[in-house]
């Protein structure tokens, strides 16, 4: 049985550096038998890799890829927190925001791309929320939170 990092690896994907906290909160925090992580933005390198709305500047594809790289950050974040990937029994629930343009309505298959990658590094289901908003710190146009258990 190969480990989440073994998976991640087999996909092409390194984790990140964990992305720096913009204001007063830390990327990931445990309590009891799970951890949460705040909101991921796609950052990579230290830069917001897009700015805009969906169905406006960011189209739903580019938006499906940013949404993987805010998983990405996710796990990285996660990692932070418990050393060593093969500790998360699972991801329990997925929040993905996507800032919206006032007529797109496909929240649900931009936050595929974050669901898809966790679903193949963790090999499971969550539940999930993908919500539409109207804007996200620095004009990002997804960000993506989870929360997982625990060995």
């Amino acid at each position: 049985m190969s480990s989440p990092e073994d998976r991640l690896s087999a996909l092409g994907l390194a984790l990140p550096e964990v992305a720096a906290p913009l204001a007063a909160y830390v990327p990931a925090v445990r309590s009891g038998a799970h951890v949460y992580t705040s909101g991921q933005l796609p950052i990579a390198g230290g830069e917001l890799l897009k700015t805009g709305k969906v169905g406006a500047e960011v189209t739903p594809e580019e938006a499906y890829e940013l949404a993987k790289v805010c998983a990405l950050n996710a796990i990285a974040a996660l990692k932070s927190v418990v050393g060593d990937l093969s500790q998360v029994a699972g991801i329990v629930k997925v929040v993905g925001f996507v800032a919206s343009d006032p007529s797109f309505t496909g929240q649900p298959q931009v936050v595929n791309g974050a669901s898809e990658l966790l679903g193949e590094v963790f090999q499971g289901a969550h539940a999930r929320s993908a919500v539409g908003v109207a804007v996200l710190p620095r004009d990002a146009p997804v960000e993506v939170e989870l929360i997982a258990e625990i060995r």
